[in-house]
């Protein structure tokens, strides 16, 4: 099924906390069934490591709400609890050292990939995990501009609605 969501491709912490969006003024969530699941797990490349059931939507939904915890406010309690779900193993391997993630109930592998992708993000560049400034706009992105100041998700309908907006105001 066709995944309705208007920006695709960011990594997946912020890309399960766009399952969230506003379209035409009305919140949307893809969340809010198992169908929805399916069609986010393939999106996020996730099909074949999880089963779209309720345990993994109810998981997830854990996980959106505290990567959210994290990028509003800092709060990591909550994201500490999905991160509990699972570890990474280190281990030699014939081709050598590898990472192995290791969540022993598959129910939370989506939901820990997740958080653990987020962990991933800030170690590398908090700064550059923004919302969108569009006053309307929910959505988030990782900013991989040169020099880090992006402002939108999408240049080509939140940045153009806004910089719009201000061509108009300044008309009237």
């Amino acid at each position: 099924m066709h995944d309705p969501r208007p920006h695709l491709g960011e990594p997946l912490a912020l890309d399960l906390l766009d399952t969230r969006w506003n379209e035409n003024g009305h919140p949307q969530d893809l969340l809010t069934d198992v169908a929805g699941l399916g069609i986010w797990l393939a999106s996020a490349g996730l099909s074949d490591r999880a089963t779209a059931d309720q345990a993994t939507l109810d998981a997830l939904l854990s996980a959106r709400t505290a990567i959210y915890d994290v990028v509003q406010s800092a709060a990591h309690t909550a994201l500490n609890e999905v991160l509990g779900h699972g570890r990474i193993r280190r281990t030699l391997t014939d081709t050598g050292p590898a990472d192995v993630v290791d969540v022993p109930d598959p129910t939370w592998l989506p939901a820990w990939l997740a958080a653990d992708n987020l962990l991933q993000l800030l170690a590398e560049a908090p700064d550059r995990i923004r919302q969108c400034a569009h006053p309307d706009c929910v959505l988030f992105f990782y900013d991989t501009s040169k020099n880090g100041t992006r402002r939108w998700h999408s240049m080509a309908t939140c940045g153009n609605r806004t910089k719009a907006a201000r061509h108009y105001a300044k008309k009237a």
